[in-house]
């Protein structure tokens, strides 16, 4: 295998466990379709495949399969999906992310196999931001819910009290002058929130350099992502209460999350730009200041 063209080697073994493995790429892909909570994973593969496309001129001299760990890692995927299979109890949703988990896996053993760790090492973002088209457990997804439910709430709740707008917090549910609200399941923006992170995950990789400032931006996205729910709960209650009681069930309750999301895309934009400044100061001109002389001197 290693003495065929590497592009060659990795279709070769990527065709393979497409063949072994297609029936948990298809199960991801029409969840993915059907279930907003799993929208996002239609856009992992993509971005991977072109952020290791654009790095592919840069990469050619540094390719030497590595057999060793490639092998390894193929050995690892084979040992997960066995063990997957070999627990017939566990529910069906777990079974597609071991599944799929064992897939990716495989996909990266391949990868390391035909051009070695040096290229894996240089595109070890785009490799590793793979493992996002594993879809998550039903029950993790909804400890996630609960949260982003509870962090809108709240978020909601501060943004009242910050106006003076009498309110009171139960739980998930909240109730102002004329209305009681409560942050539904359906509400909680898990779709935008991983919208938002995937987002935000791939800017910081193109835009930042340090690895600290990179997961900075990736951690703020998360509150972030709360907030601007937040706000979108506050806004809406207000113009329901103050302007129009059609704003509760209209179009822009429906619709109105692009807005929302826009909202925290500029906020994450802002981060980028201050991160990014702070980034193309040269070290060497701030510890060494140009030193201007005079003619008096």
């Amino acid at each position: 295998m290693t003495k065929l063209p590497p592009l060659l080697s990795l279709a070769v073994l990527l065709a393979v466990s497409l063949l072994v493995g297609w029936r948990p790429l298809v199960d991801t892909f029409a969840l993915a379709l059907r279930d907003d909570a799993y929208t996002h994973i239609l856009l992992i593969l993509p971005i991977s495949a072109v952020l290791i496309f654009q790095e592919r001129r840069s990469l050619r001299l540094m390719v030497a399969p590595n057999v060793r760990t490639g092998s390894a890692l193929l050995a690892m995927a084979v040992l997960v999906a066995g063990f997957g299979r070999g627990w017939p109890s566990l529910s069906s949703d777990v079974q597609l992310s071991i599944s799929m988990f064992a897939l990716v896996l495989a996909w990266i053993g391949a990868f390391v196999l035909c051009f070695g760790s040096r290229v894996s090492r240089s595109v070890l973002f785009p490799l590793c931001f793979l493992f996002g088209l594993v879809p998550l457990p039903q029950l993790v997804l909804n400890e996630i819910v609960h949260l982003l439910q509870q962090g809108s709430a709240w978020s909601a709740y501060v943004l009242f009290t910050a106006v003076g707008v009498p309110v009171a917090q139960d739980g998930v549910r909240l109730t102002i002058p004329g209305l009681t609200v409560e942050v539904a399941q359906e509400c909680s923006s898990i779709r935008s929130s991983s919208m938002l992170l995937v987002t935000t995950m791939v800017l910081a990789q193109l835009l930042l350099r340090s690895p600290w400032r990179k997961a900075l931006v990736i951690g703020v996205a998360v509150p972030l992502s709360v907030a601007k729910n937040g706000l979108r709960i506050f806004t809406i209650a207000m113009l329901g209460t103050r302007v129009d009681p059609g704003y509760l069930t209209g179009r822009f309750h429906h619709e109105g999350g692009i807005v929302f999301f826009t909202i925290a895309l500029i906020g994450v934009f802002v981060l980028l730009w201050i991160l990014r400044r702070g980034e193309d100061v040269s070290p060497t001109s701030a510890l060494n200041p140009v030193k201007v002389t005079t003619r008096g001197d």
